[in-house]
């Protein structure tokens, strides 16, 4: 899952891109409504996260700038204004939760997994199931032949990567970029280090292994006779 922060204060900026980054999101930043208005408008994102005192074009700007091109990515509204007025105002534009400064990580992070449950395009494809792995993506739950899998925030990423594009072989730069979100160096191993630790969770228990390596190019998560 993909989201946009923009948010001008470093240190908050800084503290939210590591927290949702270690969650498995994969997330970029601005500090600009502006550049965070042309981002959202020409990427896809599941959330857009939006401090509303920005310098220049705020956040009630951008918001009524995704509104006119009918862009109807969630928004959470992030503010130091507490007032019934500002939340009303927010809310009556179209933002989907407003979280006041200064919170708690926990507290953003459940609001993030319940606006993004509740967006239409999530709930669409909020579970996706391959022979007997069945994937929540909303709850972040892992199932195969009923029994729970316990992954890291990454092993998720990794695993959700290869679901949905079941079927079809992944490069390891490719899965590098969209897991990652780094340039893949053919000197790491980072890739395959953790293909192999979601393989002892999801595939070494079982008799019917799911995940496959395609020799010289990368893998694929299918199911095979």
């Amino acid at each position: 899952m993909k989201i946009l922060v923009i948010e001008d204060e470093t240190k908050t900026a800084a503290f939210l891109h590591k927290g949702l980054t270690e969650q498995g999101f994969t997330v970029d930043t601005t500090p600009s409504g502006e550049e965070g208005l042309r981002l959202a408008t020409s990427s896809k994102y599941d959330l857009i996260i939006l401090d509303v005192m920005l310098p220049g074009k705020d956040g009630w700007s951008v918001m009524e700038g995704l509104k006119a091109v009918e862009n109807n990515t969630p928004v959470l509204f992030l503010t130091a204004r507490d007032t019934v007025q500002d939340r009303v105002k927010g809310l009556e534009l179209g933002a989907d939760d407003y979280l006041v400064k200064p919170f708690a990580f926990a507290e953003l992070l459940a609001r993030v997994r319940t606006v993004i449950r509740r967006s239409p395009q999530r709930q669409q494809m909020a579970t996706l199931k391959v022979a007997d792995l069945e994937i929540d993506f909303a709850g972040h739950r892992v199932t195969r032949a009923g029994k729970r899998l316990d992954l890291t925030p990454k092993e998720f990423s990794l695993l959700s990567l290869l679901a949905r594009r079941a079927g079809e072989v992944l490069s390891r730069t490719m899965i590098a970029e969209q897991v990652w979100d780094m340039n893949f160096n053919s000197d790491s191993n980072v890739v395959d280090v953790h293909v192999r630790r979601l393989r002892m969770k999801m595939d070494d228990p079982f008799e019917r292994k799911l995940i496959h390596t395609v020799r010289g190019v990368g893998y694929v998560l299918e199911e095979r006779a």
